[in-house]
């Protein structure tokens, strides 16, 4: 099908939708509502965009207007892009996961089709493998689980960034490449060509665009495909010259009861072929899929650590079996030691694959473990192209309970066990294990002295045992044992608790005074 005439494409500027503001974490991002549909449809943007004057041209606009005939349609400008705060670094593939979820809660979307268009696939497909709750469906149009084959050479490889660089450099000028490589059909159209390099640079800055390219290449989301519970609609042109349509049937046949449409078009640009695809993706919003069954968001988390490791979810335990992975465990395990403080990705690197060094493959592994921590803790997880931390205003901790407690009672009811026990002796567990320790042992005596004074034997001989239990080799803790239950008129049971710890210290070549009684 051919694109609509020049004389059809004069500016039009009436009747846009009005511009408002979700609030993310360190930005605001523009978005736009509109449409009479009863489905909600989220647009998943590409590269660059802005949503305000992407009305003026009447080929978009058009397809903006068919979409909302369906569907109640909201779109948004990535952070950094658009009519979103511009001054702000542009994020990575973690970062726009929770910037989406933003863009979803302002609009009152509690769940959504989302319509991932070119790179902005990939943002809609961790989302549903992050967020599989507030997903009805999956619509893919022109994209892939990576902007490049997985048996890419490093020539290859170097050659795509060579393009990269250059488009960036040339973006929004008279020589600006977009137009031939992303829609072929219209590079000898000078209004069009014009009107599109004026849209670069509202839709973006040179190094922005070069920011967005640079992560596009890097991001791969291969290893979350076979994981995606919901419905999806695969649609890919033949002829696509930014994005082979390999890539596009690779997603097709990688994603679970996933359909493929393809169509016989050489543009990479959606809008210019609207009547291609837009009655495909009417019947499946429209038809099968508005009657799926979404589940409820978690809205509580809590993670225990003392003496085991176990996440609760609105007051179920976690089968270790939903994580997907025992490196996803142990990427919560370490956000939780480092107590809500960022912690580098290259140390997650180092922690999850020590043997491995491609940094471009190691970032999209860290983007599926992230997204599988996400999706337990339903988000709980702050993360940026440097660093990842725990949001310990999403997610309670029991060893935080236990280190932020004022109460001596109140420290040893919440010790449990040792932090992360043996069987995670990571050294990065090694310090909180210690001060999680000491906060407990510390407590304890103020504790026994109590229950003795409420005459409550048990507590005090409990916690007095559970001293001795976490660290065997304390000397102290042995001779507070015996001490309370020589105060409790125990003579067997001190006798007893003496010779244990005269064992425990022979052990170490440290000779104990025989016992002699209270």
């Amino acid at each position: 099908m051919c694109p609509a005439s020049a004389a059809s494409r004069s500016v039009a500027v009436v009747d846009v939708p009005e511009i408002r503001f979700a609030e993310a974490r360190g930005a605001r991002l523009a978005y736009q509502t509109w449409g009479d549909g009863s489905e909600p449809v989220l647009g998943v943007p590409p590269l660059a965009q802005n949503i305000e004057h992407a009305w003026e041209l009447p080929m978009l606009r058009s397809m903006f207007e068919q979409l909302g005939s369906f569907s109640r349609y909201a779109h948004f400008d990535k952070r950094g892009t658009g009519s979103s705060d511009r001054h702000v670094e542009v994020p990575g593939l973690d970062e726009r996961v929770e910037d989406l979820r933003a863009v979803m809660d302002a609009v009152g979307f509690t769940s959504a089709h989302l319509f991932g268009v070119s790179d902005g696939g990939s943002m809609a497909i961790m989302f549903a493998a992050t967020y599989p709750e507030r997903v009805r469906s999956l619509v893919l149009h022109g994209t892939g689980p990576s902007l490049t084959p997985a048996d890419v050479t490093p020539e290859e490889l170097e050659a795509r960034r060579g393009l990269a660089a250059m488009l960036a450099d040339l973006w929004g000028t008279p020589d600006s490449l977009v137009t031939s490589v992303f829609a072929p059909s219209m590079a000898d159209d000078a209004d069009y060509q014009r009107w599109h390099q004026h849209y670069e640079r509202m839709s973006a800055d040179r190094a922005a665009l070069r920011d967005l390219l640079e992560l596009g290449l890097d991001v791969d989301v291969r290893d979350v495909l076979p994981t995606l519970d919901v419905p999806t609609l695969v649609m890919h042109n033949t002829g696509d010259p930014l994005i082979d349509v390999s890539l596009g049937r690779e997603l097709a046949a990688s994603i679970p009861g996933a359909t493929l449409i393809e169509h016989d078009i050489n543009d990479h640009f959606n809008y210019l072929h609207p009547d291609a695809w837009m009655a495909d993706m009417e019947r499946f919003v429209t038809g099968r899929v508005s009657e799926r069954r979404v589940e409820p968001a978690p809205t509580s988390a809590r993670i225990h650590t003392l003496g085991r490791f176990a996440v609760e979810v609105d007051g179920e335990e976690v089968a270790p079996s939903e994580w997907g992975s025992r490196k996803a465990r142990l990427l919560c395990m370490r956000l939780v030691a480092a107590r809500g403080w960022p912690v580098t990705r290259e140390a997650l690197f180092d922690m999850l694959w020590p043997d491995e060094s491609d940094m471009r493959r190691l970032g999209a592994r860290l983007s599926v473990q992230l997204s599988a921590v996400r999706r337990v803790l339903g988000g709980g997880v702050i993360a940026d192209r440097r660093t990842v931390g725990l949001d310990l205003h999403h997610v309670s901790v029991d060893v935080e309970d236990l280190l932020t407690a004022d109460d001596p009672d109140a420290v040893v009811d919440a010790y449990a066990g040792e932090f992360l026990p043996a069987e995670h002796d990571e050294p990065w567990a090694a310090g909180l294990r210690d001060e999680a320790r000491l906060r407990f042992v510390t407590a304890a005596p103020e504790a026994i002295a109590r229950a003795i004074e409420a005459d409550d034997p048990d507590r005090a001989i409990g916690v007095a045992r559970r001293v001795v239990d976490a660290d065997p080799y304390d000397g102290s803790a042995h001779e507070q044992l015996i001490a309370t239950l020589e105060s409790l008129g125990m003579d067997g049971e001190a006798r007893r608790a003496h010779a244990a710890y005269a064992a425990a210290m022979a052990e170490l070549d440290i000779e104990v005074e025989p016992y002699t009684g209270a």
